[in-house]
């Protein structure tokens, strides 16, 4: 996809290089004046020669080890054995420095939108939806957090014991989140980490990295030294260093199994890492003969093809039963090829993928899968740019094929056809994954013991509907290798953070003793702000 600069309108042009220079470790905004490495956008525009190609937006820094770990160190400070400023803390200090960022952050959005758009190729009205979410998520979470507290502002009576049962910090956490959602699904990780007390140390995806930029100063700004530190560069230079430490506590991770299991295995003391990772899925849609055709074209095509299918929520296998096999191909296969190819301000379905090496990867999958006997459906099907790949729907599939076997993460929809319904079942069940489905059909008799059979090879299925992650108040997970731990609004502050509590013997001098400490409130641990 190519475009001049004179075609982009002035609001979303990128008028000049951008030469990020700076990185925030210990609560100092420092400058670094190493090697840098060079940021591309796949959208190609106009050199100074006239030759189009892929636009170079501009620079961050390729740190070192050595930054790592001064990184790490930072954190370690700041946590410091559990008395540190930050997890000692009361509940309503730490709310106020998260409702401070939350501000700042949304004096930056048109900036950060921006980015978006060029670093990863999402269209306008998602990368806008994007960063509303996030602050969304944000506020979602203050919310959440107080009524934590608000629940844990009592003592319990049990066995002649007295318990005040609260929820503590678990210690360092490393950061690492996705290219697809450089912004809402790596907040997902960082910030309810940091609410609960934890600090973190935190590297931006390849791919979305200088829109963490204008972001700096709010985090500087909100939160004390040491809380939040955020270096570029490498993930193995960066990362694997922090994990030989020994003094991670969580692994915070949204990304690739292969990418979890290699820095799982760098910690020297795997008993204590705690594991909150969103890793692969394979979501399949089960089409039963009496689906409503038109309703289920149009949230398989949103399902397959939002943001280039380019979501871990995205469907990649559809499993449509015989006898409405022909007319849904069909259906679907016209609707994928009436899309509209275009620019991220222009707001198509289909924009450049961000990745260079994915359009090559994608030709590998169709190619793969017609030399094992599928067909392109869709006549469009598989036309390719540089920095682009028209969707290719392919019938029939088999589990041989690439395409069957692998999470494409593309624009390319494998579709098998069925007669029992055991067979898509039996394929979910030998699965390497486990996280979502959508479910087609109207007869309640049959859809009820599907439904039933689904939630214990999934975590969410979807009625009529495509896969998605959203609401984030609802639960986001899955089974297998494709999640560990919780990541909704409730469920990840919960993910980030252990139950502790203070046990005392019911008798008159400990009766005593627990009255003063409330009347007094010297304990933070033991006091609340937010009770109704």
């Amino acid at each position: 996809m190519k475009s001049t600069y004179s075609s982009i309108p002035n609001k979303y042009a990128i008028d000049q290089t951008i030469a990020h220079t700076n990185y925030l470790i210990d609560g100092q905004i420092g400058t670094w004046d190493g090697k840098s490495a060079e940021v591309y956008s796949s959208i190609q525009t106009e050199n100074e020669k006239g030759e189009y190609g892929p636009t170079l937006l501009g620079t961050v820094p390729d740190m070192d080890e050595k930054s790592a770990l001064d990184a790490l160190d930072a954190a370690d400070k700041a946590y410091h054995k559990g008395q540190g400023q930050w997890p000692t803390m009361k509940v309503s200090e730490r709310v106020a420095c998260m409702q401070k960022f939350v501000d700042l952050m949304k004096l930056k959005r048109d900036e950060v939108v921006k980015l978006i758009m060029w670093e990863i190729g999402k269209n306008l009205n998602d990368s806008q939806k994007e960063f509303d979410r996030t602050v969304d998520y944000i506020n979602d979470t203050i919310a959440a957090y107080k009524d934590i507290d608000r629940a844990s502002a009592k003592f319990h009576q049990e066995g002649g014991v007295h318990a005040h049962i609260r929820r503590g910090p678990i210690g360092i956490v490393l950061c690492l989140g996705p290219y697809n959602y450089p912004l809402n699904e790596t907040f997902c990780l960082l910030i309810p980490a940091i609410m609960m007390g934890n600090t973190a140390i935190f590297k931006p995806a390849k791919h979305g990295v200088l829109l963490i930029a204008p972001l700096l100063e709010a985090f500087h700004k909100s939160f004390p030294p040491g809380v939040v530190n955020i270096v570029f560069g490498r993930g193995r230079t960066i990362a694997s260093p922090i994990m030989k430490s020994g003094l991670v506590d969580v692994l915070a991770l949204i990304g690739h199994s292969s990418s979890a299991i290699s820095l799982q295995d760098l910690h020297p003391k795997k008993n204590r890492l705690r594991l909150v990772l969103g890793l692969e899925a394979k979501n399949p849609a089960i089409i039963l003969p009496d689906a409503d055709l038109d309703q289920t074209v149009n949230e398989c095509i949103s399902g397959t093809l939002s943001f280039n299918g380019q979501r871990c929520t995205a469907l990649k296998v559809l499993y449509v039963h015989e006898d409405i096999r022909e007319q849904f191909l069909e259906k679907f296969s016209k609707a994928v090829d009436a899309l509209q190819v275009g620019l991220p301000w222009e707001n198509s379905l289909l924009t450049p993928l961000p990745e260079p090496s994915k359009p090559a990867y994608i030709k590998d999958l169709i190619d793969d899968a017609v030399e094992k006997g599928a067909s392109v459906i869709n006549a469009r099907g598989g036309e390719m740019t540089a920095n682009y790949c028209f969707p290719a729907v392919l019938y029939p599939v088999t589990q041989d094929m690439k395409v069957y076997e692998e999470e494409q993460f593309g624009p390319v929809i494998p579709v098998l056809s069925f007669t029992d319904i055991q067979q898509p079942l039996d394929d979910m069940s030998s699965s390497s994954y486990g996280q979502q489905v959508s479910l087609f059909g109207k007869d309640v008799n049959q859809l009820a013991p599907l439904i039933d059979t689904l939630a214990n090879l999934v975590c969410r299925v979807n009625l009529n509907s495509s896969c998605q992650r959203g609401p984030d108040v609802y639960p986001f997970t899955g089974r297998k290798d494709s999640a560990v731990s919780t990541l909704s609004v409730h469920d990840a502050l919960r993910s980030f953070s252990i139950r502790t509590f203070l046990a005392s013997k019911v008798n008159d001098t400990n009766n005593v003793i627990l009255e003063r400490l409330m009347a007094s409130k010297k304990s933070k641990f033991i006091s609340t702000d937010y009770i109704l």
